[in-house]
């Protein structure tokens, strides 16, 4: 299901620990990965030679600090708009999964500084695995998946079942949030599902794969919780479903109502205290 893995390196962040974390797990050891780096246009030749040769080092060290078998690593260096280029580079690729680090900015600082990984999970429609500078990368034993009904959440389940496969000592967390908000915050409650339940089949997909799961439970707001779950039962990697709700005429255009922190995806991306795999939908 992963078979190629976009990199995309600024010379920042964790990038590329993520990388090396992801392809210790045996259904990765596979894929083929593309290191990108962007060059942003400069107002001088000088500057953009001085440019050219400095983005030229960091592909070079991020290649070198991934430690890959060289068949499967390529390298791209290309000029223009960062947020442009990667999902040119995703497309031309055919990509299954985009990594890249993440300020984690909040709301609309996401405009005003021209985040990068922002528009890109904006415009991309193919799976994006987020890493906060502020987070610490550890080994993925521990993959919480928030679960519901929509179709994003089950592709999220996919690829959950997918990167644990063969992971020994791997834990699958399904959480579920309730929003019934008319009681008071219940803390974290293990539940066993009936299999004719989203969760009860969930878990039976689970089983059939041999990869132990558990199936969680809390109330209140689901971004608070989904983040609060991951942090207290200390997930390695998060997953989230989100879908694309705009009409198809405006795919090219960015969905404000995400931009501005509106969304559970975008609350879940800049609050997680683990890595952050965005799952979308498109339809």
């Amino acid at each position: 299901m992963i078979e190629k893995i976009l990199l995309a390196v600024s010379g920042l962040g964790h990038a590329e620990e993520m990388l090396k974390r992801l392809s210790e797990m045996p259904s990765i050891q596979s894929a083929t990965v593309t290191v990108l780096h962007v060059v942003p246009p400069q107002s001088t030749a000088a500057s953009m030679t001085a440019k050219w040769e400095e983005g030229g080092k960091i592909l070079a060290n991020a290649i070198q600090s991934l430690n890959l078998d060289p068949a499967k690593v390529s390298s791209i260096l290309r000029q223009g708009d960062p947020k442009d280029v990667v999902c040119q580079v995703a497309n031309e690729i055919d990509t299954d999964l985009i990594i890249m680090g993440s300020r984690g900015l909040k709301r609309l600082q996401s405009i005003l500084s021209n985040s990068v990984s922002q528009y890109v999970f904006q415009l991309s429609s193919r799976p994006m695995l987020l890493v906060k500078d502020d987070i610490y990368v550890k080994k993925i034993n521990r993959v919480m998946v928030a679960i519901d009904n929509s179709d994003a959440s089950q592709n999220c389940l996919k690829l959950a079942l997918f990167l644990l496969r063969g992971v020994g000592g791997g834990q699958l967390i399904l959480a579920n949030i309730s929003t019934d908000l008319g009681g008071k915050l219940s803390g974290i409650t293990e539940i066993k599902p009936e299999r004719n339940t989203v969760l009860g089949q969930a878990v039976v997909e689970a089983e059939k794969q041999g990869i132990p799961v558990r199936c969680v439970t809390s109330c209140g707001k689901p971004g608070e919780e989904i983040c609060r779950l991951a942090e207290e039962l200390n997930v390695d990697l998060l997953l989230i479903g989100s879908p694309d709700r705009r009409p198809s005429i405006a795919k090219s255009f960015v969905d404000l109502d995400r931009l501005v922190g509106a969304s559970l995806s975008d609350y879940v991306r800049v609050n997680a205290t683990c890595p952050v795999l965005l799952a979308r939908t498109v339809g």
